[in-house]
């Protein structure tokens, strides 16, 4: 009998079937290489500037760096700043990187920044804003960046560098902030850079969810609207686009009664309007995720469109995979506790996480 002949249900049955199984037989899992970092502490955040060059960072005051791929990492922390959690790291060259902080005291939220390998560390912000969270920070360009809060009586005060030595508050071009709007340090991607000026926030805390974007660097910025779900403990933890119109961006709700709210949502009109994804096979909250092939993970001036590819971690709730921005996933076997994931190119990319963990993650040809 000819599949002409047959009625629609069968044929739809039968392209069903051979769809799951051709997915089955074609999708290859990426290579996953565990690497030696050189501390138990666990590992927060991870900035790829090239293949070779790449900076992680976390508790205790503690950084990593690696000149060769990873196949040897040094591991330093930072005097003055050892009960201090690095929070976002940002590398620049092998010799310069900068780095963020939280802590339990205002003054505690600080950004250093080295000019030699991590030998020495100079302290260029420290706070003194009562009830301010510094989160996350980003680059343009080695020396262009800018850093992001909760916020403080409904404002948020967010900071920017244009020499990357001062920081200047910008707390007045941002959109007045939602009662209890914050963002999430779980993994310093909740900024995202991308091109010479645009950039993206995303948040949580309130009743709604958004994005904060701007076009011009950080002069102006709006706030659009995500369908992730938002309260106290919920929201945005992450987002990354892939070029100026095209992002991603990441969810979910850190209490542990309401695990099964991790999603992701995309946009394609460079974050006014979001939809939501198929939701990823994990648990909890997404912490971190990227675009494979993101030169530099938020690393600045980068121009390449990243590629559709995209990794995903989400704690103790699993990591997993999609090579068409959310339509389909797969997961990553075995993967827990990681906490951010970037990458240099397809074939080098870093996930990190608890105990001082680094997966090397290869999307090979």
């Amino acid at each position: 009998m000819s599949k002409r002949s047959l009625p629609f249900f069968l044929i739809a049955f039968f392209c069903y079937v051979n769809f799951v199984h051709g997915q089955d037989h074609s999708v290859r899992q990426p290579n996953l290489t565990s690497q030696v970092s050189g501390t138990t502490q666990g590992l927060i955040a991870i900035s790829p500037v090239n293949p070779r060059v790449v900076w992680a960072s976390g508790r205790g005051g503690t950084f990593v760096v690696t000149t060769d791929g990873g196949r040897h990492w040094r591991a330093g922390i930072v005097p003055g700043a050892e009960a201090l959690q690095f929070r976002d790291v940002q590398g620049v060259s092998e010799k310069v990187a900068y780095l963020q902080s939280i802590g339990d005291n205002t003054t505690d939220f600080r950004i250093y920044k080295t000019a030699d390998g991590g030998a020495t560390w100079t302290m260029q912000f420290q706070n003194q804003t009562a009830g301010a969270f510094y989160d996350c920070f980003a680059f343009w360009t080695p020396k262009r960046g800018i850093t992001h809060s909760d916020s403080v009586n409904g404002v948020f005060p967010d900071l920017r560098t244009t020499d990357g030595v001062t920081w200047h508050d910008i707390s007045g071009s941002l959109p007045p902030a939602l009662p209890g709007e914050a963002s999430f340090a779980s993994s310093g991607t909740c900024v995202a850079t991308q091109g010479a000026r645009n950039a993206w926030i995303t948040t949580g805390g309130a009743t709604v969810a958004r994005v904060l974007a701007t076009r011009d660097g950080g002069d102006t910025w709006n706030a659009y609207d995500t369908p992730l779900v938002s309260s106290p403990s919920a929201g945005g933890f992450t987002i990354a686009f892939r070029d100026p119109w095209h992002g991603i961006v990441g969810g979910g709700d850190l209490d542990p009664a309401d695990p099964n709210n991790a999603r992701t949502a995309v946009s394609g009109d460079g974050g006014k309007t979001w939809t939501l994804t198929n939701a990823p096979p994990v648990t909890g909250a997404i912490f971190g995720l990227s675009y494979v092939g993101r030169a530099g993970g938020h690393m600045p001036g980068r121009h390449d469109d990243g590629g559709r590819a995209i990794v995903i971690t989400a704690n103790a709730g699993g990591a997993a995979w999609s090579p068409d921005e959310g339509n389909n996933w797969f997961v990553l076997p075995d993967v827990t506790g990681y906490w951010a994931v970037a990458f240099a190119s397809p074939e080098a990319g870093w996930l990190v996480g608890t105990d001082g963990r680094i997966l090397k993650i290869s999307f090979r040809k």
